[in-house]
């Protein structure tokens, strides 16, 4: 019941209390309850399921059920149309594409994180052929950071003379477009 306080008083998020562990599709919550917590008339929230904007679950008696995202769903309507003056129409398009804004960024965060486990790991192949997963050992791993060597930069081909005088260097006119390089020395004991 905290989570879904702070969502109707704007200070949670869906994603935030999905984050942190809340069951946010569990529905646990009575039409009285919602009712209370959203200052709503119950009447207003059977609409709402009738015309399909918040659509709760339904117990096998058939009594409504919310959960924290039917209830985050109420409070962005309530939103939208009470301080915004969106009409449902406009309403049930801007929660679905929140919905599917959400979808995406969870999909973004899964891949990232895949991404990262599969750049700490190496593949092999096993005996009878079969590709196995291979931790890196962390010999190899501060190998990798060891071998990464600080860049450093050459002295422009226009440079200063000893005296403190600007003067060119020695170099042909098409060199001075390839005036700076990089230089990656390191000596490595062997």
């Amino acid at each position: 019941e905290m989570c879904a306080v702070a969502l109707v008083r704007g200070n949670a998020t869906l994603d935030g209390a999905d984050e942190v562990g809340f069951k946010i599709d569990m529905p646990i919550f009575t039409v009285s309850h919602v009712a209370n917590l959203t200052d709503t008339h119950p009447q207003t929230l059977r609409q709402y399921d009738r015309l399909r904007l918040i659509m709760p679950q339904r117990t096998e008696g058939g009594a409504r059920r919310y959960s924290l995202r039917d209830i985050d769903r109420l409070v962005q309507t309530q939103k939208l149309s009470q301080e915004n003056g969106v009409n449902l129409a406009g309403i049930m398009r801007i929660l679905e594409l929140q919905e599917e804004n959400r979808q995406l960024k969870r999909q973004v965060r899964r891949l990232v994180d895949e991404a990262a486990s599969a750049e700490r790991n190496i593949f092999a192949a096993s005996a009878d052929g079969n590709i196995v997963e291979v931790q890196r050992s962390q010999r190899a791993k501060d190998w990798r950071r060891d071998i990464r060597v600080p860049q450093r930069e050459l002295p422009s081909s226009y440079a200063r003379g000893n005296n403190g005088d600007s003067q060119y260097n020695d170099y042909a006119s098409n060199d001075l477009e390839d005036d700076r390089s990089i230089v990656l020395w390191r000596a490595f004991g062997l």
